[in-house]
């Protein structure tokens, strides 16, 4: 088990702030099974890599913490200073706190690659910010997860933007001791949240109005939702309405892992969405909980390692993709910053039960999974009657929600 101080750092990249994109996709399905990107718009013409050469001497990567560790954080924890001496390619590392952050950064053109949340690819792309990635001229793309290659979020219209990096599900965590019968359901956290009052614990972010409607999707069929980020007026008023129905039994919403575990440890909250992370760290503080996945499925996140359109130092870029989601690499990432690893021979090398624990590899898993994606007017799910509702008016929805 990872000690606190590295929890600390993989926790700080697994937040994510999503924000309104400039963009969007047609694709119904948000799963992690099956279906490929279908793009709303026009991805700009922009060249890409046939052939590589000589690595330029240096990289510039922006990436969430935890992503591109060089020993400074723990000196046991490094994949850059490996990749430095096999390719000669010296890395600069900026982390960004937010996709926002990441989006506005990316523009300046400082930075090489860049590990893109579902919420910014598609941004990036559409900005021409980013360009098309040749998977032939990166060797470990071939032992990628077939179900995270060709998606709504890494992909136009069949053309690959990025290298898929890892990815995760928001679960449903509860005391063992104070929750009885052992929930299937998110209903424990939404209807049969009065099992649980002034103790049901919620994640504070207006994206978390996606969990509301995914819940809806199955015990409110009526309302006609078929992607949680793709809300006409009446369903986000639906699902606005269920999380103020919740809020009166809310203890605390979170977006800091170490007070969800500290309220489950003193019992201010006995049940709410988690990270698999979070309930390893509590399991390991002998907190008496478990984490599942919902019968109804569960949002959550996919990463993407993405090129700059601007490079200047695109041999070294393609080098730095294929030497992320090498087997080793790649394992060592996920470990550190808890989520399931893209390259499937990263399970060969990472420690034992690793994989297993964060389902790697499951496609069964990985397809109940609706990886957050940016609400915009043009409905995700296909629908082109209606006009849905944007990321602005969702976080002032959630304002309202909160109270």
């Amino acid at each position: 088990m990872r000690s606190t101080r590295v929890a600390r750092a993989l926790v700080g990249a697994a937040v994510l702030a999503v924000v309104v994109a400039g963009c969007g996709t047609e694709s119904g399905d948000g799963g992690g099974g099956g279906g490929s990107a279908d793009a709303g718009f026009t991805a700009p013409d922009l060249p890409m890599a046939e052939e590589l050469g000589d690595t330029e001497g240096e990289l510039s990567v922006l990436a969430w913490p935890g992503y591109a560790e060089d020993g400074s954080t723990d000196k046991a924890v490094d994949w850059v200073t490996p990749f430095e001496e096999s390719t000669g390619c010296e890395v600069s590392v900026k982390y960004f706190g937010t996709s926002d952050e990441a989006v506005t950064l990316m523009k300046s053109g400082q930075y090489d690659v860049v590990s893109a949340s579902g919420d910014a690819s598609l941004r990036l792309i559409a900005a021409g910010d980013v360009e098309p990635v040749n998977t032939d001229l990166v060797p470990n793309y071939a032992d990628v997860w077939s179900f995270l290659k060709d998606r709504d979020w890494n992909a136009v219209d069949g053309q690959m933007y990025g290298i898929p990096h890892g990815y995760g599900a928001n679960l449903l965590m509860y005391n063992t001791k104070d929750v009885s019968p052992a929930p299937t359901s998110w209903s424990a956290v939404f209807d049969d949240a009065a099992a649980q009052t002034g103790r049901v614990t919620a994640y504070d972010s207006p994206i978390y109005i996606a969990d509301a409607a995914l819940y809806l999707m199955t015990h409110q069929p009526e309302l006609g939702i078929e992607n949680p980020y793709a809300l006409d007026d009446d369903q986000l008023a639906a699902a606005v309405d269920l999380l103020k129905q919740q809020n009166e039994h809310v203890s605390e919403y979170w977006s800091d892992y170490l007070k969800e575990i500290q309220a489950f440890t003193t019992g201010d909250s006995t049940i709410g969405t988690t990270w698999q992370v979070i309930a390893n760290l509590a399991q390991a503080e002998k907190v008496p909980v478990e984490a599942i996945l919902p019968e109804e499925g569960a949002t959550g996140w996919s990463d993407t390692w993405m090129v700059s359109s601007s490079t200047e130092h695109r041999n070294c870029a393609y080098a730095w993709l294929d030497h992320i989601i090498s087997p080793q690499a790649n394992a060592d990432v996920a470990e550190w910053f808890g989520e399931a690893p893209a390259n499937a021979k990263a399970c060969d090398v990472a420690s034992k039960g690793h994989c297993e624990t964060f389902h790697a590899g499951e496609e069964d898993y990985a397809d109940q999974i609706w990886y957050w994606t940016t609400p915009i007017e043009e409905c995700l799910d296909g629908r082109t009657d209606v006009t849905c509702t944007t990321y602005t008016e969702w976080t002032q929805a959630w304002t309202e929600v909160k109270g």
